[in-house]
């Protein structure tokens, strides 16, 4: 897609192309939407990694099978969210990617990380099951 026509829906394609790289193991795309100099903050650990090669070194030696489920991919102008569902070794975790975009790049990502947890039998009469979404972003 032509940027310059719709810059919105060109950043939307190239983060579903970043997910689908890491969901095939290709780094060198997967790493290619982050500027040099950007850093990514994994709030729980307390980490900060600084500049893309750092980014792509931490992820490059992950010891687990893991897939990628985009739920879904929502923002605009320099700000977008991946809602997406990580399975480590069979089980999943889910994860929330807010990523600052500026030139086309992401400059900036916070990654937050949930496991799931079963529900209180109590609101069972309240509550409806979520529905299960293909990996198409929205």
């Amino acid at each position: 897609m032509n940027s310059a026509s719709d810059p919105e829906a060109d950043i939307r394609a190239r983060l579903q192309q970043h997910w689908e790289a890491s969901e095939r193991g290709d780094v060198e795309a997967e790493h290619a939407i982050y500027a040099a100099d950007a850093i990514l903050d994994y709030p729980q650990s307390g980490e900060r990694f600084r500049g893309r090669s750092r980014i792509q070194a931490q992820r490059g030696g992950h010891p687990a099978e893991r897939h990628f489920t985009i739920r879904r991919i929502l923002g605009g102008s320099d700000l977008w969210v991946s809602e997406c569902v990580i399975t480590y070794e069979g089980v999943p975790t889910y994860s929330l990617s807010v990523m600052e975009i500026t030139d086309g790049l992401v400059t900036h990502e916070t990654q937050y990380f949930a496991d799931p947890f079963p529900a209180p039998p109590g609101r069972a009469a309240l509550a409806e099951p979520i529905p299960v979404r293909d990996q198409k972003a929205d």
